[in-house]
C-alpha cells in the first residue's frame, strides 16, 4: 500500500487538466456487452477503478487495453456470463454487467458487490428493475443468479422508489434490448446516466426523454459498437476547485463541463471565492479565508455527496462554523476522526457534522477510509503546519488519475512512498 507524505503550507496556482469521469467510464464500459465488436472510449481516466472493471470485463471474454487515455474494448468473443467475487468485491459498479448480460444473453451470475466502506447501499432497486422486465432472480452463496425465462427480457413500466444512479444505469442497459416498450420513472439525472443514454442511442437504441426523470425506451433487436468520448469528471473538478480555494490559490481547470458543477460553484461563490468560466475552462481564485457555508447533499443537480468530504476540508479554514448534511449516504463521515488527528474541530451527529473553522492544523498520520475521504485528508494536510502522512492512498487511486502529480504541478509538496510494514 502506498502512502502520501505531504508538506503543508503551500498555495496552488497554475493550470490543471481534469480527467475523464470515473463514474461515467464505469457506466459506459459495460455497454460493450450489448454488441459484439470494437469500442474505443477516449478521455478514459487511468485509475484503479477503470483497471478493476477492465479485468472484470476480461473475465467475461472482453479484451481491454488502455493507451493514452483511450480504452479499446473488443467484445467479439464473450466466453462467460459470470462476474466472480474476486473482481466484484473491489467495486460496487461491477454490478453494472448484470443488465447487459441479461439483456443480450438472457442470463447472468454476478457476485454481490463491494466498494467504499461508508454504510449499506443495497442493490434491491437493480434487482426489482430486472424482475419487472421479466427476469427470474435468486440469491445464493453471495451471488445474484438471473435469467430471462423467455430468452429475452420484456418491456415494462418501472418506477425507481429512490433516484439511484446505479440502478438507473443497470435497468436502462437491460431495457434497450428488451422486447417491447419500457417506461422508467424517477430515473436519475446525473451526467453519468445521460451520457450513457446518449451513447446507447448512438449504438442504435431508442431512448427518449434523456435528461429528464422519465425515459421511454423502445427495445431493439441489436446494437452496434461505437467510438465515444467520456465526459469530464465533475467530482475531480470540484476537488481541485475546492483545493484551490482552500489554499488561497489561483487555479484554472481545463477540460471541464461547468454546467455539471453549478451547485458546487454556487457554494464556492457564497464562500467568497471568485469563479470565472470560459468555454471548457474554469478559473478559481481565493484571496482570504472563506465564509462558512452550509451544504446539504442531494441528487443531481443538487450538491453531490461525492464532494461533501472535500467541502468539510475547505470549511476548516472558514471564519466560523458550517453544517454539512448528507441525505444520500448518512454514514459517510468516516473522515471526521482522521481530520481530528490534524487538529480539526468537528462535531458530528446522525447524517451531519459541524465544522468549526479557524483552528490551527498540525501535521499527523491519518488513514483513508474511502475514495472521497482520502481527498479531504490530502486537502487538509496541504494547509496543516508541518508534515503529514496519508495512509492507504489506494482509495484515492480508485478515482483520481495521478492526483499527487497534478497537485504538485500546481505547487503542492506531495511525495508517494511505499507504506511501512506493520
Amino acid at each position: 500500500m502506498d502512502t502520501f507524505i505531504i508538506e503543508g503550507g503551500t498555495r496552488l496556482q497554475g493550470h490543471v487538466k481534469i480527467s475523464g469521469a470515473k463514474n461515467a467510464s464505469l457506466a459506459i464500459m459495460p455497454t460493450c456487452l450489448l454488441a459484439p465488436g470494437h469500442f474505443h472510449l477516449s478521455n478514459t481516466p487511468n485509475n484503479r477503478d477503470v483497471w478493476t472493471f477492465s479485468r472484470l470485463l476480461g473475465s467475461l471474454g472482453v479484451h481491454a487495453e488502455l493507451n493514452d487515455n483511450i480504452l479499446h474494448l473488443d467484445s467479439s468473443n464473450i466466453t462467460s456470463f459470470e462476474a466472480p467475487y474476486e473482481h466484484v468485491k473491489k467495486m460496487r459498479a461491477s454490478i453494472y454487467v448484470l443488465g447487459p448480460l441479461l439483456s443480450r444473453y438472457g442470463q447472468a451470475k454476478v457476485s454481490l458487490p463491494g466498494g467504499c466502506n461508508f454504510g449499506p447501499r443495497p442493490v434491491d432497486l437493480h434487482l426489482k428493475g430486472m424482475e419487472k422486465l421479466g427476469a427470474e432472480i435468486t440469491l445464493e452463496g453471495g451471488y445474484i443468479n438471473a435469467r430471462a425465462p423467455k430468452g429475452r427480457l420484456q418491456g415494462a413500466r418501472f418506477h425507481f422508489d429512490i433516484s439511484s444512479v446505479g440502478a438507473s444505469v443497470n435497468v436502462i442497459m437491460a431495457a434497450v434490448l428488451a422486447q417491447g416498450h419500457t417506461t422508467l420513472t424517477n430515473a436519475a439525472l446525473e451526467p453519468e446516466v445521460t451520457s450513457l443514454a446518449r451513447m446507447l442511442n448512438k449504438m442504435g437504441a431508442k431512448i427518449e426523454g434523456i435528461g429528464t426523470t422519465t425515459l421511454e425506451i423502445q427495445g431493439v433487436d441489436e446494437l452496434k459498437p461505437v467510438n465515444e468520448e467520456t465526459i469530464p469528471d465533475r467530482i475531480e473538478a470540484a476537488t481541485f476547485a475546492l483545493a484551490a480555494a482552500l489554499t488561497r490559490g489561483n487555479v484554472t481547470l481545463d477540460n471541464v463541463n461547468p454546467y455539471h458543477l453549478t451547485s458546487v460553484v454556487q457554494k464556492l461563490e457564497e464562500s467568497g471565492a471568485t469563479v470565472d468560466v470560459t468555454g471548457e475552462s474554469m478559473q478559481v481564485t481565493m484571496d482570504d479565508d472563506p465564509e462558512p457555508v452550509d451544504i446539504t447533499t442531494a441528487t443531481y443537480p443538487g450538491f453531490p455527496t461525492d464532494t461533501q468530504a472535500q467541502w468539510a476540508a475547505y470549511m476548516l479554514r472558514a471564519k466560523g462554523s458550517a453544517r454539512i448534511t448528507d441525505t444520500i449516504y448518512p454514514t459517510r463521515f468516516g473522515y471526521v476522526p482522521e481530520l481530528h488527528r490534524l487538529g480539526a474541530s468537528i462535531e458530528g451527529g446522525d447524517a451531519y457534522c459541524i465544522v468549526k473553522g479557524g483552528h490551527k492544523l498540525t501535521g499527523a498520520t491519518v488513514m483513508s477510509s474511502d475514495l472521497r475521504a482520502s481527498a479531504s485528508l490530502v486537502m487538509a494536510a496541504m494547509i496543516a503546519e508541518g508534515t503529514s502522512e496519508v495512509l492507504r492512498v489506494y482509495h484515492i487511486d480508485r478515482g483520481y488519475e495521478s492526483i499527487e502529480k497534478k497537485l504538485n504541478s500546481l505547487g503542492a509538496r506531495i511525495r508517494r512512498e511505499r507504506a511501512k510494514e506493520e
